[in-house]
C-alpha cells in the first residue's frame, strides 16, 4: 500500500485520526499537539523595510505570543536564532533565498542551515517547480529528518500536497496557492477549497496559510479541516495595514481639493 493510499482514509484536519504526526509519534507529535486548532503567526518583514531586523522580529514574535498565538513562523537564519533564544514556543523556520521561482528553503543546504537554528519545523517549498540546484525536494526532506526536525511542505495544489505526503512531510501548508501559476488566486482570499481537499486526502496535519485576512476566515479554515491556521500580513505587517486605512481615507479621483 502506498503512503498516499494509506493516508487517503484519514484526514489532516484538527479532528482527523492521522493527527498529529511526528517522527515515531514522539516529541514531534507532542510539539504538533501544541498547535492543534490554534493560531501560528508569521513574523516576517521584507528587505529594506524598517522592521527588517532580527531583534524587531524577536519582539514581534513575543508580542503575538502574548496575544495568544501558539506558534511562530519566521524566515532568515538570524531571525530564527533570535526568536529561538527568546521562546520555546513551536517555531516554524524557513530561509527565503532568490528572486523568483523556488525561494522558500530552496535546497537541502538551506534546509540544514534552518534546522541548525533550533527551529522545530523546517518549511520547504514542495511545489513541482524546478529547484535552483536542480535536485529533488526529497533531498531537502531527508536533510531535515537527519537533523531531527519536522518538515512542513509548502504547496500550491492538491497534487503537490499528495506528493509531499508520500515523500514523508510531517505537515502540509497551503502557503503557495495562487502564487505559482499552477493554482488561481481565489478572489484574493484564502484557498479554503484546497485546505478542505488536502485535509480529507492526507493523514498529516494541514495548515491553512495564505491570504487569511480576518478572524472569521481563520475560523472558517478550521471548520474546513485545517489542523492549525497561519496568519502573517493581517497581524504583523503594519505597512500593509496602514495602507488599507490610508487608501480608504484618500479623496476620490477628481474630487476638488479641500479649501
Amino acid at each position: 500500500m502506498t503512503a498516499r493510499a494509506d493516508r487517503a482514509e484519514g484526514t489532516g484536519g484538527a479532528d482527523g485520526p492521522g493527527s498529529p504526526a511526528g517522527p515515531g509519534g514522539g516529541p514531534g507529535a507532542a510539539l504538533l499537539a501544541r498547535l492543534r486548532g490554534r493560531l501560528v503567526v508569521s513574523c516576517q518583514a521584507y528587505p529594506g523595510e524598517p522592521l527588517r531586523d532580527p531583534d524587531a522580529m524577536r519582539r514581534m514574535a513575543l508580542a503575538v505570543l502574548d496575544g495568544g498565538a501558539a506558534g511562530i513562523r519566521a524566515q532568515g537564519l538570524a531571525d530564527l536564532r533570535a526568536i529561538r533564544a527568546a521562546t520555546d514556543a513551536p517555531l516554524i523556520g524557513l530561509w527565503k533565498d532568490g528572486d523568483g521561482g523556488v525561494v522558500i528553503t530552496p535546497t537541502a543546504a538551506h534546509a540544514r542551515a534552518v534546522a541548525e537554528t533550533g527551529a522545530d519545523v523546517v518549511a520547504v517549498d514542495a511545489t513541482d517547480r524546478p529547484r535552483p540546484d536542480g535536485r529533488e525536494v526529497a533531498e531537502s526532506f531527508e536533510a531535515v529528518r537527519r537533523a531531527g526536525r519536522l518538515v512542513m511542505a509548502d504547496v500550491s495544489t492538491y497534487e503537490e500536497g499528495l506528493r509531499a505526503a508520500d515523500l514523508g512531510a510531517d505537515l502540509i501548508g497551503t502557503t503557495l496557492s495562487g502564487y505559482t501559476g499552477r493554482s488561481p488566486a481565489p478572489g484574493g482570499g484564502p484557498d479554503l477549497d484546497l485546505v478542505e481537499r488536502l485535509a480529507a486526502g492526507v493523514r498529516v496535519p494541514v495548515l491553512a496559510e495564505g491570504r487569511i485576512g480576518t478572524p472569521a476566515e481563520a475560523a472558517q479554515a478550521l471548520a474546513r479541516g485545517a489542523y492549525a491556521v497561519v496568519v502573517g500580513t493581517a497581524i504583523t505587517h503594519p505597512t500593509t495595514l496602514t495602507r488599507h486605512f490610508a487608501t480608504a481615507l484618500a479623496p476620490a479621483p477628481g474630487a476638488p481639493p479641500d479649501e
